[in-house]
């Protein structure tokens, strides 16, 4: 039996506001993420950081993550300043 064009819009409703949540959850995932790595100190053109997103996000889609790949230990244990 074919579903009316109500439920079909109900179900259309629910899953922008789905898809509205996951947005946001990954939003503030990534900025907490970017602050911690010290993106908030930095003055950058939005347009400039985005590239730079867009040109990571490139290096771990193309299975080339190992050139992307940054040390997880703190400045401290690699010899830097805390």
């Amino acid at each position: 039996m074919k579903k009316p064009s109500s439920k079909i819009r109900e179900e259309i409703t629910k899953l922008q506001e789905q898809l509205r949540a996951a947005e946001t959850k990954e939003a503030e995932r990534i900025g907490r993420l970017a602050l911690k790595a010290g993106l908030g100190e930095i003055e950058i053109d939005d347009a400039d950081l985005q590239a730079a997103f867009e040109a990571l996000t490139e290096k771990f889609r193309s299975g080339n993550a190992a050139a992307a790949k940054i040390p997880t230990e703190a400045p401290s244990e690699l010899g830097g300043e805390a």
